[in-house]
């Protein structure tokens, strides 16, 4: 039972970090996307990204513009442009895998809890039933004991397993939404260089 009360509060922990994290990134994107889209070229928004400092697109935009500036300064012209697509595929990568960060502990808790309580609420009935062989009679004060741990343990483990497995669900969606507003970012960035840049 103190197993399922520290998972409860591990799995809590990550999922109000969670809930924070995403509100601050997808807040943080909108922001960072109107102003991309109403600045003249790439070097403009490169001078206000540090005011979107929680929005996974702009590390998807550093990513590329790196790549432009490496091109520009060696070359005089953006020329590669499969450079700066896997460039920006990189960025996409990298907060991917910082969003994703603990999930697997929320899965984890969510199909491992109900077993967890299950061999609590098994032992919880062993006991029952050697009280009940040592009182030498079926009464329900031998019994009652075992009874009421195995229900509290069968409670504790659903109590750590649901709240995980709606949450990993959920932030599974969002993870998926931000990824595709990355990869369509990625789309626009493109578009800009080329507008702004010969070939």
């Amino acid at each position: 039972m103190a197993l399922l009360v520290l998972v409860s509060l591990l799995s809590w922990t990550i999922i109000f970090a969670k809930w924070n994290l995403f509100r601050a990134a997808r807040s943080n994107n909108q922001k960072f996307l109107r102003a991309f889209r109403k600045a003249e070229g790439l070097p403009a928004v490169a001078l206000v990204i540090e005011q979107f400092p929680l929005a996974p697109l702009v590390s998807v935009f550093e990513f590329g513009y790196e790549e432009v500036d490496r091109q520009l300064k060696r070359n005089g012209s953006v020329a590669n442009k499969t450079a700066i697509e896997r460039a920006l595929q990189l960025g996409v990568s990298e907060e991917l895998t910082k969003l994703e960060r603990n999930m697997n502990w929320l899965a984890t808790a969510a199909s491992v809890s109900p077993f967890i309580g299950l061999f609590g609420t098994v032992w919880g009935i062993i006991d029952s039933f050697s009280a009940l062989g040592l009182a030498g009679s079926a009464s329900l004060r031998a019994v009652a004991p075992g009874i009421s741990e195995a229900l509290i343990a069968t409670a504790l483990g659903l109590g750590a397993a649901i709240p995980a497995a709606i949450f990993y669900n959920h932030y599974s969606h969002i993870v998926r939404e931000i990824a595709t507003r990355m990869d369509d970012f990625s789309n626009e960035f493109m578009n800009m260089a080329e507008r702004g840049y010969d070939g």
